[in-house]
């Protein structure tokens, strides 16, 4: 099966009523922000939900329609996406649906209308992908390996897919490399499909931001919309050992983000934050037409030399949202009112409505 045709999309959406579009999402990830926030504009929603998991939608009062299926995957049966059209439904992507949908199914079998550019998704998935849109778009990136036999320095090795840093870890010589490889396929974090495609990366020390961008299509403007770091477990717990200890411990650093907090930069790094996302923004418009539409996240760290560099990709809402579920400093001081980036979506589509070309926003 090829494609989906983004004007049968379009031919959806024509029959759609406009007055009562329904805002929909994965009951995963950031599900509880996205749905409050499209509440917040007016617009009545719901969330497909794996059975037994609709708890905190039921006790938050986010969602209007509850589609309960045996899996999460189920969200691009036929059944599930006539009961999306049927609801006058726009889906918005998140990490879990596209981790459990695929991305095969999304881009050749879901013909319900998504928030954003769908084709960009594949982009953030693969890293090759991803490394070409970020250099096109002059980010400076870390260097890559192309083999493990060329490890001289300390290295990060990350796998494919919205993985939450589960399996990434740091080696720093070849025959490192394949000893913590043999570990992580003991305990089943990673498969050998993996290791073939492991992905080996110069180890940049620096803090961590997580930086969440809105990118309007309507208005053709970049906004920062809020940052974030993450709580990854075991290092965060490694770290809190005295160096001395540390060594003794029979433990292998892992990186599995377990949690979000939210932070601010220095006032004067923020000009290379906007330079980045402009810089993005305009790269994948000549890349994967028409580029980014909604939110993207840049995974950064700063170094002692107050230079941000990029490390991730996010090409739709990133899970460090959720720190700021009403209003981040930075949305803050674009809005001047409560600004999530759940509410953010569905002001776009909002104004899409209104201004007569919800068509740019939906594929």
């Amino acid at each position: 099966m090829g494609k989906v045709n983004r004007q049968e999309i379009l031919d959806v959406l024509k029959g759609y009523d406009k007055e009562n579009i329904t805002i929909a999402t994965l009951g995963s990830h950031t599900s509880l922000h996205i749905l409050k926030g499209a509440k917040k504009e007016g617009f009545k929603t719901a969330v497909v939900c794996e059975k037994g998991r609709e708890v905190p939608y039921k006790r938050f009062k986010v969602a209007d329609e509850y589609i309960i299926v045996d899996k999460f995957s189920d969200i691009v049966n036929d059944d599930v996406q006539e009961k999306l059209r049927a609801m006058n439904s726009i889906v918005v992507p998140h990490g879990s649906f596209v981790a459990y949908a695929g991305l095969d199914r999304i881009e050749d079998d879901f013909n319900v209308p998504m928030f954003g550019n769908r084709d960009i998704l594949r982009w953030e998935s693969e890293r090759d992908l991803e490394r070409k849109l970020m250099i096109e778009s002059n980010i400076r990136i870390p260097r890559k390996f192309n083999d493990p036999s060329e490890i001289d320095r300390t290295v990060m090795i990350k796998f494919p897919g919205a993985r939450g840093g589960r399996g990434y870890f740091v080696a720093s010589t070849p025959e490192e490399f394949h000893q913590k490889i043999d570990s992580m396929l003991k305990r089943e974090w990673i498969g050998e499909e993996d290791v073939e495609n492991a992905h080996i990366e110069e180890y940049v020390s620096g803090c961590n931001y997580c930086i969440h961008y809105f990118y309007s299509a309507l208005n053709d403007e970049v906004e920062l919309m809020g940052m974030d770091s993450r709580y990854e477990s075991n290092i965060d717990g490694l770290t809190r050992i005295p160096a001395k200890d540390q060594l003794d411990v029979a433990l292998d650093p892992s990186y599995v983000i377990t949690g979000n907090h939210p932070v601010v930069m220095r006032e004067s790094l923020l000009s290379q934050v906007f330079e980045i996302g402009d810089n993005l923004v305009e790269g994948a418009k000549k890349l994967v037409a028409p580029g980014m539409s909604g939110p993207l996240c840049m995974q950064s760290l700063c170094t002692d030399d107050l230079e941000i560099v990029v490390f991730e990709m996010s090409a739709r809402i990133d899970g460090g949202t959720n720190t700021f579920m009403d209003s981040s400093p930075y949305s803050y001081l674009l809005f001047g009112e409560n600004m999530s980036m759940g509410r953010r979506i569905a002001r776009e589509i909002k104004n899409g409505i209104e201004s007569d070309r919800l068509d740019i926003l939906i594929t």
